[in-house]
């Protein structure tokens, strides 16, 4: 053996050689333990892993596959036909956000393409950097099978969605509506409730006068947004209020453009906050929208996708960004007598998109909808029967609180980079609005028969950027273009509703053995952030699309391990503000991929909601690794100073045996059992933990020097060797370079696996 442990050089040429001999295949592995004896089970364990973003490189966080890497490592010594399914995400939003901002950097936008164009451009910039990703997980040590690899974007994705879309179709779960969403004029897209957060703020609280109609008096209302008010259509009190009691019925003007609105009453209204009168403008704001349904009052937009001011918010607001229309309204309601005054230290608490905290513009937008209660209550049934376990109850809790409380999931986003929604429209009646741009990158937009007057449809499909649709449009279910005149869809689907049939994807639903063989799963590891984003939706879908199978075989996995977020080693969250990030495969350079490995599944408690992962941890954990080199190298001097052949470790021994020597294997006989009780208990921290010190200090601390000093070295290396190549096995599931690497130095009997990953696992 070499004298020190090169991670370096040795982690690369070991994963090439798993590759090469088939450690991953769950046929070529099981035939590989048949040529060795070594004991196979009929049974599968199956793992899906979560897809990263195909061209983006690793987080720290993905350093947490460790966890599905080493459960299938765990089974597939135990021979279990073991199946860890990888693959890589389109990560639509994420994507393009990424795309659009190499672009700003070349000096042009989304907007100088058209959507094909665009579309096809982003699809080349993930392919050039499609292996990123991969090759990064293999650095870690996934030991998955990468001939099953699943890009979110593969014709059988594709055929998967469109067939589930069909059939939620078919089966009534999907409508079109106009809805009040969360719009980002900042990005063109809309985000779900679960994609948005609240940052606080300090900002403007500005007090407008709105005078009772032919009569000097006036309620006055607090506003933090003056440029909506040319949409707003009523103001609302609460009917206990004393101050207003004589109002309600009265007819006020709109201080923006005279509109004439009534005093309502509401007991939503807050008597107690501001001034105990609510402006109501139902196109953009959530609240009111609900206020506006339930007096049946009108919705005006007056904001555009791209965050302007439409004509409907009058001429001096027209065409303004929103936060100059918000100066200008200021001036406007100022010349009007309407302003009462302005709090210039209101406490406010701003609606953002979490991936740059820009500003949500409620608003109103035809949406594709799934109606979610039916989807809901077979989960639910599933959750509280245990089809599915989870490994802390706080989750099975949390989850079903989530499916029981749970609304209409609106599924369309205004991305281009994404799956396209397989919806076709009549041109005819059908008041479509268009953008699109000419062969010369001039821009258009307005009502497509409008336009048709001017430009063939044959130039505005392939210039298009957008259509907009009412949500009574007529249309038609197609993959191809159908036969007439259509125009497509251009939203595309929420990347969770694709991602939410990743369980069917990846094994090919509805046909391929692999879905027959691999499904329903065993194991999914996840962060509790997407709890309700992915892990709720794989289970709804699964559930629905696999109700013909046998209940119990429903699921999309039989087990969830919920793990927490990775921070640093002061328990802060990373962030590249903090300059606090930690590096996956910079880790991986500096102490070798089992090293990282070791530092989150022993170093943390992944069980837990957060977890600290230290360079001081990550470090020792390398000291392990190069401790256990050094140990196979002592056991390997002393089997050559003794000169003799040292018999392989059986029952022939047992009578020549010190105390010591039982001492030892009795320890190990309760490390097995408990090792094995561990991980099948998904307890990973410590059962690693009981490991390392097993063979730090129960091993290389004690029984090693014992064995220095014994006349009878036939019998103490026998033992030796035996507990050295067991504890070995046992680690290896979480430091599988070094323990490959030792385990191909170490002297095998027949029957033996030449590999450790594929050596059988120990029993006690």
């Amino acid at each position: 053996m070499e004298k020190t442990y090169n991670h370096q050089e040795l982690e690369d040429k070991i994963y090439s050689e798993w590759e090469t001999t088939g450690v991953f295949s769950p046929d070529k592995s099981q035939e590989y333990r048949k040529k060795y004896n070594i004991n196979t089970l009929e049974e599968q364990f199956s793992v899906l892993m979560p897809p990263p973003n195909a061209n983006a490189p690793l987080h720290c966080g993905h350093a947490t596959y460790s966890i599905q890497d080493l459960m299938s490592r765990f089974r597939r010594m135990q021979g279990y036909k073991v199946c860890y399914f990888p693959g890589t995400d389109h990560a639509g939003f994420e994507t393009q956000v990424v795309y659009e901002r190499k672009l700003k950097k070349e000096g042009k936008s989304r907007f100088d393409f058209d959507r094909e164009t665009l579309y096809n451009n982003i699809l080349d910039f993930v392919k050039e950097n499609s292996t990123v990703a991969t090759n990064q997980l293999k650095k870690i040590g996934m030991s998955a099978d990468w001939s099953r690899n699943t890009f979110m974007l593969d014709q059988i994705v594709l055929d998967t969605v469109f067939n589930t879309f069909k059939k939620m179709h078919d089966d009534g779960l999907v409508y079109r509506d106009d809805y009040m969403v969360n719009y980002s004029p900042y990005h063109g897209t809309t985000f779900s409730n679960l994609e948005t957060e609240h940052i606080d703020q300090t900002t403007n609280l500005y007090y407008v006068k709105y005078f009772v109609k032919e009569s000097e008096k006036f309620i006055t209302v607090a506003t933090t947004r003056p440029e909506t008010i040319p949409a707003d259509v009523a103001i609302a009190v609460n009917p206990t209020d004393e101050r207003y009691k004589e109002l309600v019925g009265k007819v006020v003007l709109n201080p923006l453009n005279d509109r004439e609105m009534g005093v309502i009453a509401d007991s939503y209204v807050d008597a107690d906050f501001g001034t105990g009168a609510l402006k109501v403008t139902p196109a953009h704001d959530f609240n009111d929208y609900e206020l506006g349904k339930k007096h049946n009052l009108e919705s005006i937009s007056i904001i555009d996708l791209y965050g302007k001011m439409t004509a409907g918010a009058g001429e001096e607001l027209a065409g303004l960004f929103m936060t100059k229309a918000r100066v200008k309204s200021v001036e406007l309601l100022q010349a009007k007598n309407a302003l009462e005054k302005i709090d210039e230290n209101y406490q406010n608490s701003l609606l953002v998109d979490y991936k740059d905290n820009k500003a949500i513009e409620p608003m109103l937008l035809p949406n594709w909808f799934i109606k979610m209660n039916g989807l809901a209550a077979e989960a639910i049934k599933a959750v509280k029967n245990e089809d599915v376990k989870f490994n802390e109850a706080t989750w099975k809790d949390q989850i079903l609180a989530w499916l029981e409380n749970i609304k209409d999931w609106p599924i369309s986003r205004q991305t281009v980079f994404g799956i396209r929604i397989p919806v076709w429209y009549e041109i005819e009646n059908n008041n479509l609005f268009v953008v699109f741009i000419d062969k010369d990158k001039n821009s258009h937009e307005g009502s497509l028969e409008k336009l048709l007057t001017e430009y063939s449809l044959q130039e505005i499909t392939a210039g298009l950027q957008k259509v907009i649709a009412p949500k009574n449009a007529k249309y038609i279910i197609s993959r191809e273009v159908p036969d007439g005149n259509y125009i497509q869809e251009t939203d595309t689907f929420d990347t969770w509703f694709s991602s939410g049939q990743w369980p069917l994807t990846t094994t090919k639903y509805p046909d391929s053995e692999d879905f027959k063989t691999f499904f329903p799963t065993s194991f999914m590891d996840s962060m509790w952030d997407i709890l309700f984003f992915w892990i709720a939706r794989m289970l709804m879908l699964s559930l629905y699309l696999t109700k013909d199978l046998p209940k119990g075989s429903q699921v999309p996995f039989k087990n969830v391990y919920i793990h927490g977020r990775i921070n640093d080693e002061k328990g802060q969250k990373m962030s590249k503000s903090k300059g606090n990030v930690i590096d996956p495969i910079e880790f991986i350079g500096k102490y070798g991929a089992d090293a990282l490995r070791m530092g989150i599944l022993v170093g943390g408690n992944t069980s837990a909601k957060m977890t600290s992962l230290s360079e001081g941890k990550v470090k020792g954990y390398r000291n392990f690794a190069n401790k256990l080199w050094n140990m196979a190298r002592f056991g390997a001097v002393m089997r050559e100073e003794y000169g003799h052949e040292v018999p392989f470790y059986d029952n022939s021994l047992e009578g020549k045996l010190q105390e010591e020597d039982r001492k030892i294997l009795s320890d190990l006989n309760d490390l097995i059992k408990n090792t094995t009780d561990g991980l099948n208990n998904f307890d990973f921290q410590n059962t690693g933990e009981s490991v390392y010190q097993f063979i730090w200090h129960r091993v290389a601390d004690e029984y090693l020097e014992h064995v220095k000093n014994r006349e009878d070295k036939e019998v103490a290396l026998s033992v030796l060797d035996k507990v050295f190549k067991d504890s070995l096995k046992l680690i290896h599931p979480y430091m599988p370079f070094v323990t490959e690497a030792i385990w191909k130095e170490l002297p095998k009997q027949s029957g033996e696996s030449d590999l450790i990953a594929l050596a059988e696992w120990p029993t006690a």
